[in-house]
């Protein structure tokens, strides 16, 4: 180097601590924000899969229960079931709805260390013994208000009832024949 160009420095060229550490820190909230992206959807994928398990236990409840020879007691029941790896308890409640050979049950499943009052599934499915005649004839249910065969047609009472208490016995409607025309 001479002596001319010794009092001379050339510019500095890169980045300065200040710049680099910027750029760090701007970087780290990003990828905070991107690892709690990821998380969440773990999480979310997580509870699909729970709540879909438990939507199929209770699924199959009713649909052994509807399978019985028998309608279910009116009441309560619980059990304990292990489906895909993980302890579930399932709750099932049988009531009477106004229909006499009619039971409404509602199922509810949680995962076994869950809390009492929490739910992760809630189904509703009905048990009857009526059955209709081939060829879709209408069915009279005994007791059941409404409108139709059975209830209160149009403010005009049906074989002794007193409108809308779906008591005493239906007087059923003529059907038109399939062969006849109208």
């Amino acid at each position: 180097m001479t002596r001319a160009n010794a009092g001379k420095r050339a510019p500095a060229r890169g980045f300065t601590l200040i710049e680099v550490l910027a750029a760090l820190v701007i970087v780290a909230l990003g990828m905070m924000g991107v690892i709690e992206a990821v998380t969440q959807s773990a999480r979310n994928g997580t509870y699909l899969r729970e709540k879909t398990l438990a939507h199929w236990i209770a699924m199959n409840v009713v649909t052994e229960r509807r399978l019985q020879a028998s309608a279910p007691d009116v009441g309560t029941t619980s059990d304990d079931i292990e489906f895909a790896g993980v302890r579930w308890h399932w709750k099932m409640v049988v009531t009477q709805t106004q229909v006499e050979s009619m039971r409404r049950m509602d199922v509810t499943v949680r995962g076994a260390d869950s809390p009492e009052d929490t739910s992760l599934a809630r189904v509703s499915g009905f048990y009857g013994t009526a059955i209709g005649t081939a060829g879709g004839s209408t069915m009279l249910w005994a007791g059941a208000g409404g409108t139709g065969p059975g209830g209160v047609d149009g403010g005009q009472t049906t074989g002794g009832q007193t409108p809308g208490t779906g008591t005493g016995t239906p007087t059923p409607k003529p059907r038109p024949r399939a062969d006849t025309e109208e």
